[in-house]
């Protein structure tokens, strides 16, 4: 009975961590600046990550670069540079010239500073045929993944949910995001698979990412409904999501991109990296 009540107290539940601060675990996790702007600076997320544990910040510019590796922790993903947004994206022929260029540069300014992820979009739909999006995505990607590659850049579309977020989003289906990498087929053109996005158009997230972790670069968290804690009040079993990505062998990062409504919000952080921490 004493075994497997220690057993048991080892092992987060569904949607609790305990106050103990646990090994990192096999995941590099980190966090997003943007849904933790409101209440720190970046360089004080920066001194909260390093305290508990992180290993990177995602979505932040290139003047941000140098505070983040001033405290040991990797700018986990560049922000986007427009016309490189998830509206416009590179589903459409006429989009391409500017979209790439500004790609381009944010590969370019990734690489000097040894920022392992740039981020892009599918663009919307505006009636667009998905195939016709997905011809037009793989011919960009394939215009630049040697420039990626020479660069010792990954580059990850991203993958968003149509139905609350994003109305007409075009790589709303990891089907459609999983085909567009067969296209391209280059070790540095990967999908950045949000979790949150996923479940809200498709579920089955461990099944989908076993099948297909060999095209995801990046991933994201966020309780749903709602985009916010990892805990109880979502519907997602963090814990054996995370233990489901390790066990693949996945070497990147998982980054926390949910917006806390606890206080202090960065309790939320710290129970984040608990629950995830397989």
């Amino acid at each position: 009975m004493k075994s497997i009540a220690a057993s048991a107290a080892l092992t987060p539940s569904f949607g609790s961590a305990d106050t103990s601060q646990p090994s990192e675990g096999r995941l590099k996790q980190g966090v997003c600046y943007g849904t933790y702007r409101k209440w720190f600076t970046l360089e004080e997320l920066c001194q909260e990550a390093v305290r508990i544990g992180l290993k990177g910040i995602d979505l932040v510019t290139p003047d941000q670069y140098s505070t983040v590796q001033r405290h040991g922790l990797v700018p986990s993903m560049t922000s986007s540079t427009a016309p490189n947004t998830i509206p416009i994206g590179l589903n459409r022929l006429e989009n391409h010239e500017r979209v790439l260029a500004s790609l381009k540069n944010d590969i370019t300014l990734a690489s000097a500073a040894r920022v392992p992820n740039v981020i892009t979009f599918s663009g919307n739909r505006n009636g667009m045929p998905d195939a016709e999006g997905l011809a037009n995505c793989a011919l960009a990607l394939n215009k630049i993944k040697s420039f990626a590659e020479e660069k010792n850049v990954t580059v990850t579309l991203e993958l968003l949910n149509s139905k609350v977020n994003h109305k007409d989003y075009m790589a709303d289906h990891s089907a459609w995001g999983v085909e567009l990498m067969k296209r391209v087929n280059s070790p540095r053109m990967k999908l950045l698979y949000d979790a949150y996005h996923m479940q809200i158009m498709e579920g089955d997230l461990i099944r989908t990412i076993r099948d297909n972790i060999a095209f995801i670069g990046h991933f994201h968290t966020g309780g749903n409904p709602g985009r916010h804690e990892l805990d109880d009040t979502q519907e997602v079993n963090w814990h054996a999501v995370a233990k489901a990505i390790a066990d693949t062998g996945y070497t990147g990062f998982l980054s926390h991109e949910f917006v806390p409504v606890e206080t202090p919000p960065i309790r939320s952080l710290e129970q984040a990296f608990q629950i995830c921490s397989v």
